[in-house]
């Protein structure tokens, strides 16, 4: 009896052997078929990278053949004799990317800090839908709104205002020399704090309100103020993700077109007041693109793509580097 109840369990024993290899074995071919689609698609990344680099090495070397390293150094920006330099929207890019974080990142810290931990509970979700929503308007508008409504308030008000209060300071006076044209370098510098500001606030706001509420507590416990807490507690512990939020709202203001476009008075010179009209990268491509005509007008321009994909590309590398300091940091 016990030799024929082996006999009979044998099979089933067997059987059930052979449904986990089975299962086994398709669930392998399931890893392994999501691990080629996964890494076809990291490889897509870098062959779209390297295809969108490749052209526009491709387009703009006609311009690189024949202007060189000079291109970068160059204030000439004149069609009719085809002599085309860098310079100026290089320039202009830097300064309204600069004014607009030193705008945006102070007052998104503040905003986010209030949310989280100074705003009356019924008060914070409004108040954070509404700066969210202001990250959801088209850059067009922002533009239309800052051509008819900002810039004639700045040229009346604020700008009058800086120019008399700094008349008589060095460099200062430089800064803020001119009449006030409205449009111009400052202007465009704070459509893009306006524009970069939601990002940085929501972003600000996600990672305080993962700070563990003990450290806070412990902290008040001792005495702290709300901007020692602030300052010694919620900063270094939400470092990375601050880090992270300020370099994405600058990726955003290096490359905004439309909104610059319409308000810095695109003028291909470098001025040292911030007042005067001048130009950016990406709005001399969307003004001047549609019109260029010839090999080296099209390759300049393309050329100007090239090296705002440059610059991008480093921010994008010293902001990764930075984080990278600060986890060891942390450890």
């Amino acid at each position: 009896m016990a030799d024929t109840a082996l006999t009979a369990t044998a099979p089933k024993t067997a059987g059930a052997t052979a449904s986990r290899e089975a299962i086994l074995r398709r669930m392998r071919g399931g890893d392994r078929v999501f691990h080629s689609v996964t890494l076809s698609a990291a490889i897509m990344v870098l062959v779209v990278l390297g295809g969108g680099i490749a052209a526009l090495i491709f387009g703009a070397w006609p311009a690189i053949q024949t202007f060189g390293f000079g291109f970068l150094t160059s204030h000439a920006w004149n069609p009719v004799t085809e002599q085309f330099g860098a310079i100026a929207p290089i320039y202009g890019t830097v300064v309204t990317a600069a004014i607009a974080m030193i705008v945006a990142v102070p007052l998104g810290l503040m905003i986010a800090l209030f949310l989280t931990d100074l705003c009356p509970m019924w008060a914070r979700r409004p108040i954070g839908i509404a700066i969210e929503l202001l990250a959801g308007i088209p850059s067009i508008i922002y533009g239309i709104w800052g051509l008819f409504v900002f810039a004639p308030f700045l040229q009346g008000t604020v700008q009058p205002l800086l120019i008399d209060l700094f008349g008589n300071v060095p460099l200062l006076s430089d800064l803020f020399a001119g009449p006030p044209y409205g449009i111009g370098v400052l202007t465009a510098g704070l459509i893009l704090a306006i524009m970069v500001l939601p990002l940085v606030t929501s972003i600000s706001r996600d990672v305080f309100e993962t700070v563990p509420p003990v450290l806070k507590e412990a902290a008040y416990g001792i005495g702290c103020t709300t901007w020692e807490v602030f300052r010694h507690v919620v900063l270094p512990y939400t470092r990375v993700g601050v880090v992270g939020g300020v370099m994405l709202g600058l990726g955003r203001a290096l490359g905004e077109t439309m909104a610059v476009t319409f308000v810095i008075g695109n003028a291909h010179r470098i001025s040292t007041s911030i007042l005067a009209p001048g130009t950016t990268i990406s709005a001399t491509i969307a003004n001047e693109f549609t019109e260029a005509v010839g090999d080296i007008y099209t390759a300049s321009l393309i050329l100007l793509a090239l090296i705002l994909f440059v610059i991008t590309f480093i921010v994008l590398a010293i902001s990764r580097y930075l984080l990278m300091r600060v986890e060891r940091r942390i450890g």
